[in-house]
């Protein structure tokens, strides 16, 4: 039965790519697809030859499809082809220094490379996302309410959302059921709806790289439906270390 790996938060992590492709090779024999929901880059120093790792796949392995991460809109930024005009979330989060480790990580020609990234992948009746339809910094998580949640499922049909920015792997399942809603304005109330809901699903698919030493990352089977949270540990040179 062919599966599908699903990969988020590489942040430029090579060890950590190389010990998950390397474990994905023992664990599946039919492999159909390599998702990487963002952040494939990262500031650590071997972010390039991560990028050049990823662009040329071993003999083996099958081409890794990609899209757009946290990372990934930080780097626009800073090449001034963002939306944004500073790297305000950047240094706020991690400081001025990390700042100056994202430019010196991250080429040009890479950032070039990167922006022709898709947002996320709709297949069958799957949703692969960093965050969200809503942003890639949209944060899903097993705290978020279900009505949060099933909006984010509704907003394009899908009955598995696939996601990474939270970094941690969960399953979080919406049973058969029904919503009512309504708008109340200053003139009235508007009648209200009912929307009647499906079993759906939200999959944190883990993070590949940012802890040292350790990745996390999801196996998922089309054909049956099931999901397979592997957790793998490696060794981590701390002289990468951001």
């Amino acid at each position: 039965m062919s599966q599908w790996a699903i990969l988020s938060g590489i942040e430029g992590n090579l060890a950590a790519y190389d010990a998950v492709m390397n474990d994905i090779k023992r664990q599946v024999r039919e492999l159909e697809a390599v998702y990487i929901l963002g952040d494939l880059v990262g500031p650590r120093p071997e972010c390039e030859e991560l990028v050049k790792r990823v662009r040329s796949p071993k003999n083996n392995e099958i081409e890794p499809q990609i899209c757009t991460g946290w990372w990934e809109e930080q780097c626009f930024i800073l090449h001034g082809i963002g939306t944004q005009g500073e790297p305000t979330e950047l240094k706020s989060r991690y400081g001025g220094d990390t700042v100056v480790k994202l430019w010196n990580s991250v080429t040009k020609k890479t950032v070039e490379w990167l922006r022709y990234f898709d947002f996320g992948f709709f297949e069958l009746d799957c949703l692969l996302i960093h965050g969200s339809t809503v942003s890639v910094d949209d944060a899903l998580t097993p705290e978020t309410p279900p009505i949060i949640m099933l909006d984010r499922l509704l907003r394009d049909g899908a009955n598995n959302l696939f996601c990474g920015r939270y970094g941690q792997t969960f399953e979080y399942c919406i049973e058969t059921g029904s919503l009512s809603t309504s708008v109340t304005t200053l003139d009235a109330q508007n009648s209200p709806q009912t929307i009647k809901t499906t079993p759906r699903r939200v999959v944190g698919v883990g993070n590949v790289g940012r802890t040292p030493g350790e990745a996390t990352y999801t196996l998922y089977n089309p054909t049956t439906n099931r999901v397979e949270f592997r957790s793998i540990r490696y060794h981590f040179n701390k002289g990468f270390q951001p």
